[in-house]
């Protein structure tokens, strides 16, 4: 007869190792100190006393040194002072996009396929006949020794022309992509933390598209009084300042970056919280944080013309629900015919997300 054996369940049986379970910790705070790695270890020690994240045989300072030992962590051998290291840069961007797009690694998706056949990057298993012209490359000569057989017999075997079989290439676009963040004071006044969601979105992005999408191109662009383009390993180190919006210029900057980019399919993926404020007219700002005022409101407009006539979509990300500024991105969005979302802090990398893989339908011809 047979039996079961039951066993007492442990809380270890499956866990991740401890200096594991600390590194998912200190990547995630880092996010939210700027990358600032002495910040972001003080607040795991004060989260250590709370709720006893250590164990006796293994307490903070083994996690420290096994994060230098393990490449995580540089100290500064004059002053003491940590710094992080690209691992870790690299490390908080992963973190980032299993936080957001966790469903993508689950799915499986592919690499901006197009439902249309024939010469392309990659082949399927479909086959045609070979015509002139084609890639030779795509040949699939099982296919084609078969055909030769049928046509004239095994014993009198010769391959011709006629025989020759490819397999169909699936197309894979290439999209170059620009994504604005907004930096100015409002991403953290009232008491709500907007910068640190808007960081993470676009570690998430970077990430993804430098490991599924390689071919792909992407640039970010933050912008205040005025804009800049920014690195991707400079993203865990963002933070707001005492700006204005100056919208337009973060406009005008992804435009030019977009012009030198060779592909066919280019957008514009713009995270902000607010209205435009500010222009730079000259050498000063014009600057008038009340209401909508047209004359920064209408430089807005315009480009966001240009940019339809360049076939360059904008999708705005708008976190905030203000009516006046429903009002302003509608007459915004409606003038370039890209999308606008009014998201909140939770749902706004899902709708990226979402967006930038709609256009996996695009053709490149």
């Amino acid at each position: 007869m047979k039996g079961f054996q039951f066993k007492a369940l442990t809380a270890s049986a499956g866990q991740k190792p401890r200096f594991e379970q600390l590194l998912d910790i200190f990547l995630q705070l880092l996010t939210y100190t700027n990358g600032d790695a002495a910040e972001a270890l003080d607040w795991m020690n004060q989260l250590d006393k709370q709720y006893q994240l250590t164990k006796d045989d293994y307490g903070m300072g083994d996690f420290i040194e096994d994060l230098k030992e393990n490449g995580y962590l540089k100290e500064n051998p004059v002053d003491g002072k940590f710094s992080l290291t690209g691992k870790t840069e690299q490390g908080i961007r992963k973190k980032s996009l299993e936080e957001i797009f966790g469903k993508l690694k689950k799915g499986g998706v592919g690499n901006h396929r197009t439902s249309k056949t024939g010469r392309g990057d990659e082949a399927n298993a479909q086959t045609k006949p070979y015509q002139f012209g084609d890639a030779l490359e795509h040949i699939d000569f099982a296919e084609s020794i078969r055909q030769a057989q049928i046509n004239r017999g095994a014993l009198d075997f010769s391959l011709q022309e006629n025989d020759l079989y490819l397999r169909e290439a699936d197309h894979k676009t290439q999209t170059s992509t620009v994504l604005m963040i907004d930096i100015s004071h409002s991403m953290i006044l009232y008491g709500e933390d907007r910068i640190t969601p808007a960081k993470k979105v676009a570690m998430a992005l970077s990430e993804l598209i430098t490991t599924r999408y390689p071919k792909d191109t992407l640039d970010i662009v933050v912008f205040g009084n005025d804009a800049w383009q920014v690195q991707i390993k400079d993203l865990p180190y963002l933070q707001v300042g005492p700006y204005h919006t100056n919208t337009v210029a973060g406009l005008e900057l992804a435009m030019d970056l977009l012009r030198r980019r060779k592909n066919n399919n280019k957008q514009i993926f713009m995270i902000t919280d607010g209205k435009p404020t500010c222009l730079k007219i000259g050498g000063k700002y014009y600057k008038n944080s009340f209401g909508l005022d047209r004359k920064v409101v209408n430089r807005c407009i315009n480009l966001a013309a240009q940019c339809k006539k360049l076939n360059i979509p904008i999708t705005t990300f708008m976190i905030a629900d203000d009516p006046y500024l429903q009002s302003f991105v509608q007459e915004f969005t409606e003038m370039n015919h890209g999308k606008a979302y009014f998201a909140n802090l939770d749902q706004l990398g899902g709708f990226l997300f979402k967006d930038f893989e709609s256009g996996k339908s695009k053709s490149v011809y």
